[in-house]
């Protein structure tokens, strides 16, 4: 797949002479590299590893980088190189079976072409592509998922989220994909070959180190069988030893001989010869190789106890610290040995600088590929279709037998079509002279068999086309994508494995990039500020664009198709202008940031509610403020809902179902910050913005604060609501008139309690006269008693004397019971009348 350059141009700024991947007049062949600006100051690194000499270093600091191969005795070197070369051989027998099968399995690629003699000269050779064919398709799917167009990486913000960090994320994710699809011209080619070999070996290897002649990072890719391991080892980082075989010219060794890069002892003439693997690798491949005038170097990174280490602490005494030492194998001499540990680490853990890649892992260190899983499936499938091959080539061109004095005139060659030769035969006829022998027609039994076992192959490999023409094409995506994880699942596990592995690597890319790039840009960012481009990595971190859930681009296209259909059934709470520009970053359209344009809700700016509402008539995102009228917003907002011209125009848009449930959670953006806001006025205290961090004591006073607010607040809303809804009633004309008629009635109640009053009144002075006139008869009743007793009372005797009082306490209680019956009310206006 080529790559559109303009994609990963040179960020705004940069000249584009430095676009190319290498500075200018920088030589990129040699793998020594010597840097001089000043005669004080030296860099030296080769293959990863680095020496700095600068002026100002105190003696400390040069010590830490030396030689210690230097300093130590030539019986302690013979001592070490001895037991490192037997660990070395102990490592390469540990995986003997693994890579045999490795290297027998690279003949079934096909990659040399064969002319048999067995088991007749010109017999088929072909070798079936189940193998070839596999590992290029794995390599080709891989690459589109792991190496877009776009750039490989992504970032992710460290710690809370802010809009710097986000800015920050932006520009390392340019600057880093910048470097590995412009500057680092190596990195597609040999992340191409890593897959390569990853597929057909089932590991691979990538070895991340800052060149000083590039002035840049690399990440080159090693075969595995460069790299040994302890095949009971679980990892590199807890490997007890990784050695790294490398060759180099005696030129290049002499070299670093002479900048002190290695020891300066003599080595004599490489072996010129290749090992067993060597050789049979080639072989394979169909390459002719018996020798080879380069050195072979084993770089070990190991755990050694070296007790005249100065810089071992007392702590250490008898505890292993990781070591580089590099041994020239023919002459078994050691050329360096060098500390791997940080000089400011307390811990002096390991520094590692190769990254492992895995296809399928097995019960040692190195990971299965193809050739072992589907080895044997090829090797089947080749001799069955050369069997067919040869079967068919027996059937048309026939052999057999004649008898000695049968005479063909002209050459043995075949007999062309329309071709008539003569024949002498020496008697009979010429039937009775010759016998051919009976082969039959390419067998159907082994062509079905073939079939088999090549789909069996691809199956198992997780290679098998999926068959369109079995899913109907109404299906659900639901359905389509549970067919797709069924069938891609095992493709999904390698590729998550790769993600991960890619991650290690962009890491430690990040970090010498980190280490080595200037406190500010040197080009004009976008975004931000242009001194921040150091700090920018300590905020970020990176990943691969790569989607370990998701294998293929079929795969994610059927995901996002899930969650659209989703989305149109409550597309009030999804970001659609999100999911639309991630599914064309998916289908690889280019400027799709163009093309769906966004805008984070941090970086959006207060707009007054018309622009507001036109924001949302155009399909815009937009956002309330804490500090806004939300009172003058929600009216506005409301009021051009409610615009019967608005609604007219809105009812023919197919969208309008969209911009109502937008402009619907906009007003409750503006309502929310308005309740807010009255409860602040209910407590008199501000409450703190809604995102921060609270503590528990401050959020219970908070929220008793806020109880007892939300209550006032209650209060009077509903005191208001009843308010308002008086008020509206009052404007009702029915209410009116009931209103009226309500007024006459009551002015006739109180026409009938006036008349009422008044009558009690007359009643009560006519009652008054009555009870004034009782009184006073009552007083002449007693006085005309008393004096008629007086006079009488001497001429009667005692008995009537008696009676007399009897009559007088009879005519007293008589009056008193009047007078009662007098002060009594009356109880209705009925009886009043009938006294009357």
């Amino acid at each position: 797949m080529a790559v559109d350059k303009a994609l990963n141009q040179a960020p705004l700024g940069l000249d584009a002479s430095f676009s190319g991947g290498v500075m200018p007049g920088v030589n990129t062949e040699p793998d020594i590299e010597i840097e001089i600006e000043d005669p004080e100051s030296v860099t030296i690194g080769m293959d990863g590893l680095e020496i700095e000499i600068e002026p100002g270093d105190d003696d400390e600091d040069q010590e830490f980088n030396e030689n210690l191969a230097e300093v130590l005795d030539d019986s302690e070197l013979t001592e070490l190189v001895g037991d490192l070369i037997g660990d070395y051989d102990d490592d390469i027998a540990s995986r003997r079976d693994w890579i045999q099968t490795y290297v027998d399995g690279l003949e079934l690629l096909g990659m040399k072409v064969e002319d048999r003699t067995e088991p007749w000269p010109g017999a088929c050779g072909v070798y079936h592509p189940l193998l070839a064919e596999s590992v290029v398709k794995f390599q080709a799917e891989t690459m589109m998922e792991t190496f877009p167009a776009q750039g490989p990486v992504r970032t992710q913000i460290i710690g809370k989220e802010t809009p710097q960090k986000r800015d920050a994320a932006r520009r390392v994710q340019d600057d880093m994909n910048y470097q590995l699809t412009d500057r680092m011209i190596e990195y597609r080619p040999e992340h191409e070959r890593m897959l390569w070999g990853l597929g057909l070996a089932g590991n691979a290897f990538k070895k991340v180190y800052y060149d000083p002649s590039m002035g840049r990072q690399v990440s080159m890719y090693v075969p595995a069988d460069d790299v040994v391991v302890p095949y009971g080892a679980s990892n590199l980082e807890s490997a007890e030893r990784v050695t790294h075989v490398m060759r180099k010219t005696p030129n290049e060794l002499k070299k670093l001989q002479r900048d002190g890069f290695y020891r300066d002892v003599e080595l004599g003439d490489p072996e010129n010869t290749l090992d067993e693997v060597e050789k049979k690798i080639a072989e394979r491949l169909g390459f002719r190789a018996t020798t080879d005038d380069r050195f072979k170097l084993l770089e070990m990174q190991v755990d050694l106890v070296i007790e005249d280490d100065k810089f071992r602490d007392k702590d250490d005494e008898g505890i292993a610290l990781p070591y580089i030492v590099t041994i020239e194998k023919g002459s078994s001499e050691i050329l360096a040995i060098r500390r791997n540990w940080q000089p400011d680490d307390k811990l002096k853990a390991k520094r590692n600088h190769f990254v492992h890649y895995s296809y399928v892992p097995g019960f040692g260190f190195y990971a299965f590929g193809l050739i072992h899983l589907i080895g044997a499936f090829a090797k089947s499938g080749t001799s069955l279709i050369r069997q067919l091959v040869d079967a068919g080539t027996l059937s048309n061109l026939p052999g057999g037998f004649k008898t000695k004095g049968l005479r063909v005139k002209g050459d043995d060659t075949p007999i062309s079509p329309a071709e008539w030769r003569d024949v002498d035969v020496a008697s009979g006829t010429m039937r009775d002279n010759i016998m051919p022998l009976p082969y039959k027609e390419p067998s159907q039994v082994l062509y079905s068999l073939l079939g088999t076992i090549v789909e069996e192959g691809r199956r198992f490999a997780g290679m098998a086309d999926l068959q369109v023409s079995d899913m109907s094409a109404n299906a659900p995506v639901g359905t389509t994508l549970a067919i797709l994880e069924r069938s891609l699942k095992m493709m999904s596990a390698v590729q998550a494995r790769i993600h991960y592995s890619m991650k290690q690597e962009f890491k430690l890319l990040k970090h010498i990039i980190a280490d080595y790039t200037p406190e500010s840009y040197s080009y004009e960012p976008e975004e931000g500020s242009r001194k921040a481009k150091k700090s920018d990595y300590a905020n970020v971190d990176v990943l691969p664009v790569s989607d370990p859930n998701a294998a293929t681009m079929a795969q994610k296209i059927v995901q996002y198709q899930a969650v659209i259909q989703l989305a149109q059934g409550a597309p009030q709470i999804y970001d659609m202008p999100f999911l639309h520009r991630q599914m064309l970053e998916v289908l690889g359209i280019k400027n799709a940031q163009k093309l769906v344009p966004l805008k984070d809700d941090d970086d959006r700016k207060p707009r007054d509610p018309v622009s507001e509402n036109m924001d949302v008539l155009n399909m815009k995102p937009v956002k309330a403020f804490m500090y806004q009228d939300h009172q003058a917003h929600i009216t506005v907002h409301i009021t051009a809902m409610q615009d019967p011209t608005i609604q007219q125009l809105m009812g023919q848009n197919p969208q309008a179902q969209q911009m109502m449930a937008a402009m619907a959670a906009h007003i409750q953006e503006h309502v929310a910050f308005e309740y807010r806001r009255q409860i602040e006025l209910q407590a008199g205290v501000p409450l703190p913005p809604p995102d921060s961090d609270m503590s528990e004591d401050v959020e219970l006073q908070v929220s008793r604060l806020a109880a007892a607010a939300a209550g006032q607040l209650l209060q009077k809303n509903q005191s208001a609501a009843q308010q308002q809804q008086s008020q509206q009633m009052a404007q009702d004309p029915i209410v009116q008139m009931q209103m009226q008629e309500l007024q006459l009635k009551q002015g006739e109640l109180q026409l009938k309690q006036q008349k009422l009053q008044i009558d009690a009144a007359e009643k009560t002075d006519r009652m008054d006269v009555e009870r004034e006139r009782i009184a006073a008869q009552k007083e002449i009743a007693g006085l005309q008693v008393g004096a008629k007793i007086a006079t009488d009372k001497a001429n009667l005797s005692a008995k009537e004397q008696e009676a007399g009082l009897r009559i007088g306490v009879q005519v007293a209680r008589e009056t008193s019971q009047m007078a009662q019956n007098a002060e009594k009310p009356p109880v209705s206006n009925a009886p009043l009348k009938e006294n009357e």
